[in-house]
């Protein structure tokens, strides 16, 4: 076990790191580079506790987790959080059917793009936009377990098949601010707008969009973090949280220290304590860790 020491903090030790992945461990494909392995080895070595924070599903990146023997998951951006080590799934919460169907209305008669997450699948009529991103990820990867299920009618889709969906995910290149407001008056849903737009391009297929993140109401990363320390016993005060999107800004704001890697959306930067002068691709991640943290 790995003796750690501190660096400028005012609390007597880290309990928890929490960090989010794509973006934040690597950039390009799911491949971490090695510095950051490294500082995940060295974090796994010692008696911190090392959590993901990830707007992705537990199946898309399951056996990355299992690569990197992160002891805790929190998936869909809070809407389920597993115990890694033990395969207890700690909280889980899914979209209702009516408000499901409420957004599908709303997105076909603007003819707008819409793709679903399940424990299993990507549910979608055609991949066009962060449905795509997953896909060029993950096709040639045998280490994800996760069907994209392309459908002629989403709508009867989930009429007739009834799956638990754990979010839904709306996209296009026109602005969405509009209809991020509009579905911000429904009670039972949690909505976060991304612009994948201008230096946040999304290189991976090559396009500029925007796209609302679609969850139960009281979803968020900050949110389930706050569960899982209440399931470890912890105080906020003790948490290390890294991030680098705006899904990541109130786990940055409300941790201990918070921290944004150099790619990070400006918004982030602005509430994190630190921001790595490295992006996720060339070592941010290890550098977060180490800049408070080290290990002997």
């Amino acid at each position: 076990m790995k003796k750690v020491k501190f660096y400028g903090v005012d609390v007597s030790m880290f309990k928890l790191i929490a960090s989010d992945l794509d973006g934040t461990m690597f950039e390009k494909g799911n491949v971490i580079p090695k510095t950051n392995l490294k500082a995940i080895e060295d974090i796994n070595n010692s008696k911190i506790n090392f959590t993901i924070c990830t707007g992705k599903t537990y199946s898309l990146f399951k056996n990355i987790c299992k690569d990197i023997e992160t002891g805790y998951g929190i998936f869909g951006n809070g809407n389920q959080i597993i115990n890694l080590k033990t395969g207890e799934e700690i909280y889980k919460k899914t979209l209702k059917k009516d408000d499901i169907m409420f957004c599908i209305d709303k997105a076909k008669k603007l003819n707008l793009h819409i793709h679903m997450y399940t424990d299993k699948e990507i549910i979608t009529e055609k991949l066009l936009y962060m449905d795509l991103r997953n896909f060029e990820l993950t096709k040639n990867s045998e280490k994800v377990e996760l069907e994209f299920k392309i459908v002629k009618d989403i709508k009867k889709y989930i009429e007739q098949k009834q799956p638990e969906v754990l979010k839904l995910v709306i996209s296009s290149e026109k602005n969405l601010e509009s209809l991020k407001n509009e579905f911000s008056k429904n009670l039972n849903l949690q909505i976060n707008l991304i612009k994948k737009i201008d230096k946040y391009k999304d290189e991976v297929i090559g396009k500029e969009y925007e796209y609302l993140d679609i969850m139960p109401r009281g979803i968020n990363k900050n949110e389930a973090l706050k569960i899982l320390e209440n399931y470890l016993h912890i105080d906020k005060s003790e948490v290390l949280a890294i991030g680098d999107n705006l899904n990541d800004i109130e786990m940055i704001k409300d941790s201990g220290v918070g921290i944004a890697v150099a790619n990070a959306y400006d918004e982030v930067k602005k509430v994190a304590n630190y921001t790595t002068s490295t992006t996720a691709q060339n070592g941010g991640f290890a550098e977060a860790v180490y800049k408070y943290i080290e290990f002997e």
